[in-house]
């Protein structure tokens, strides 16, 4: 067998890349989401918001960035960079216009062609634990 060591780093990367993706393909079974403990913010109340008013919190960041990883970085990635499977949330738009597109998707979750693609959150996470997950992400917003 001929023997190429310029190959072997694209050797590697292809593995890794495979590796990666393979569990990705999964990542979207069944997973029991997280309760969020949001006592220490300043409670909402029932009427949904349309902006988030958490936003520059630091407890509500402190608090979406534990929610963000017991409940989305499975499908959307640590930090919030995706692997390519989920979209990657830090692409979210600022400011009320991604409060909006956040917000619709967290609640409603994703389904096309009959297949969820996103699991619907309320009714199982709180608006309060929601916005907190908001307020973090812009935290690692990128253009």
């Amino acid at each position: 067998m001929t023997h190429f060591p310029s190959l072997r780093p694209l050797r590697h990367a292809a593995a890794i890349l495979a590796l990666g993706l393979s569990s990705q393909v999964f990542a979207h079974g069944d997973v029991t989401p997280q309760a969020v403990d949001t006592s220490t913010l300043k409670q909402i109340g029932t009427e949904w918001l349309a902006e988030n008013p958490y936003r520059g919190d630091k407890e509500a960041i402190r608090i979406g960035d534990s929610a963000y990883n017991q409940n989305c970085a499975r499908c959307h990635g640590l930090g919030g960079i995706s692997g390519g499977i989920a979209p990657d949330l830090r692409m979210l738009p600022e400011g009320a216009e991604g409060d909006e597109i956040f917000m619709q998707r967290i609640r409603n979750g994703a389904t096309r062609n009959g297949k969820v693609y996103m699991p619907p959150f309320e009714g199982i996470l709180q608006q309060e634990a929601m916005w907190s997950i908001r307020a973090w992400l812009e935290t690692v917003h990128e253009e």
